[in-house]
């Protein structure tokens, strides 16, 4: 692997041709760059499609990176094995106390800054749009995932573990949600999107929905572009996307409204 020195943030450029997983494991720590930690029983899995679109060139670019332990590394016995049945009997196996404390030990060597050890959870604190903003102004995180049953209440005492939900549903492990999580914060970080004014308008950034997106052509299937939209007048777009954005949020997610409301008395 051959590292070229960047132009910008004092950070080395890798060069954009290596393979997704080039990028992880075997890549140098970075200095002053979000950082990105995994543990889980299947490190193949990524960097999955954060190897692609925005988040790949940015992986590339050194502008954030990312780092998976694999769980079974640290299993007990001749077949390494990671979890027992659950104490009071019941369906399902557990991750065992000490085989997951042993890889979050290890994982956290290389841990710098603050970087918060969050567990994938469904029972965990609902992820949104200011948690991701409040993790990509860190230093990065720690991310445990986890599979069958869940993970012995221990481990999550003794860490002092964030527990965190993607939705009320359940997975078959922390490696989605992990996914996700990632993407939200690694777009928030400098340099990411091609226009820092996106992540400003989206959804939930101010608590509201975001309004609707037009492009062309100005007429498709007998629907037209809004008037306003083409005007010219910027402020008259910008009340009207305010507007769209009250109106699409007091239908579609009065709870959210709710709140808006409260926050503006």
């Amino acid at each position: 692997m051959t590292d070229k020195p960047s132009k910008s943030h004092g950070r080395k450029s890798i060069a954009a041709t290596l393979q997704p997983r080039d990028l992880m494991d075997d890549a140098p720590d970075l200095a002053n760059v979000w950082r990105a930690q995994v543990i889980t029983l299947l490190p193949e899995a990524f960097p999955g499609i954060l190897g692609d679109s925005l988040t790949g060139k940015a992986l590339k670019d050194g502008i954030w990176q990312l780092h998976t332990t694999d769980l079974r590394r640290f299993g007990v016995g001749k077949h390494r094995n990671v979890d027992d049945t659950p104490a009071g009997g019941g369906a399902g196996m557990v991750l065992r106390a000490d085989v997951v404390a042993n890889a979050i030990t290890d994982t956290r060597r290389r841990a710098k800054g603050r970087m918060p050890l969050i567990y994938l959870s469904p029972r965990g604190v609902p992820f949104t749009q200011k948690m991701a903003q409040d993790l990509a102004a860190a230093d990065g995180v720690t991310l445990l995932c986890g599979r069958f049953e869940g993970v012995d209440e221990r481990v999550l005492e003794h860490y002092d573990i964030i527990e965190v939900s993607m939705g009320d549903y359940v997975l078959t492990g922390g490696e989605l949600p992990a996914m996700v999580l990632i993407d939200a914060c690694v777009r928030l970080l400098p340099g990411v999107l091609g226009n820092a004014e996106s992540a400003v308008e989206e959804s939930h950034s101010n608590g509201l929905l975001e309004h609707p997106h037009y492009t062309r052509p100005a007429q498709w299937e007998g629907r037209e572009i809004p008037p306003v939209l083409t005007s010219g007048d910027h402020g008259k777009v910008a009340k009207w996307r305010r507007e769209m954005s009250e109106k699409i949020t007091a239908e579609r997610r009065p709870d959210l409204w709710e709140k808006h409301e409260k926050s503006s008395r």
